[in-house]
């Protein structure tokens, strides 16, 4: 018989943002849920809001905080704002950065691009994977043979499951499984993680183009497997 967790902590990925054009917000204010990720956010709650969550932990971003709401009221539970889970750093910020932007034909552009391993245009892997794996105890800590829910950021989820699984960090942001409103599962007996899972309860609303995750504001576009 398989081993059963005592604590479960979901990091769940905020909902689609207004964004009409198409920049890399990052860490900007101003960048809020779409009426879509309205709805994203809405049906997550009632997904999971008969869970045994007991604490919420949440990015400072408006993005993260208006998907966490809906469950915050499902719960009961106050929102315990964390700037550790905050997205990823990122020289591009504010800019357009897609392929028919001719980003990559620009030497300013290159500067930056010199070495995937750090990564040279954003805050370290090793950096994000500590302060997220920091927030993810103290939430496991907290809620103690319950459930915790994470709000963050793709790149800091993705981060901290690479981490977790003692994985390399570098990685193509077009394969990351993390999409909007997904929940990426550590379970624990203890202190010690027996397993991750993933899933997309809000899958179903996700736009045909996001289906493959999409560059992200703490990624670079053209990063290579080792």
């Amino acid at each position: 018989m398989s081993e059963m967790p005592d604590t479960i902590v979901h990091l769940l990925r905020h909902g689609e943002v207004h964004n009409p054009q198409g920049v890399l917000y990052g860490r900007m204010d101003g960048y809020h849920l779409s009426e879509l990720g309205q709805r994203m956010a809405e049906k997550v709650a009632g997904a999971i809001g008969d869970r045994d969550i007991t604490h919420l932990r949440v990015s400072p971003l408006e993005r993260a905080q208006e998907t966490a709401q809906p469950l915050a009221e499902a719960r009961g539970l106050d929102i315990v704002t964390d700037e550790r889970v905050i997205e990823s750093s990122n020289v591009f910020q504010g800019r357009r950065f897609g392929p028919n932007d001719g980003a990559f034909r620009k030497p300013s552009t290159w500067v930056h691009l010199w070495n995937p391993f750090r990564p040279s245009w954003g805050e370290p892997y090793k950096q994000v994977a500590a302060r997220m794996t920091a927030a993810v105890e103290d939430a496991r800590d907290t809620a103690r043979g319950h459930e915790a829910v994470i709000v963050s950021h793709q790149l800091p989820i993705w981060i901290a499951r690479l981490s977790a699984e003692k994985r390399s960090f570098l990685h193509d942001p077009r394969k990351r499984q993390c999409t909007l409103c997904s929940l990426t599962s550590l379970h624990f007996r203890g202190d010690r993680l027996l397993q991750i899972s993933y899933s997309e309860p809000a899958g179903d609303l996700i736009p045909t183009r996001d289906k493959r995750a999409p560059f992200s504001a703490g990624g670079a576009p053209e990063e290579r497997r080792p």
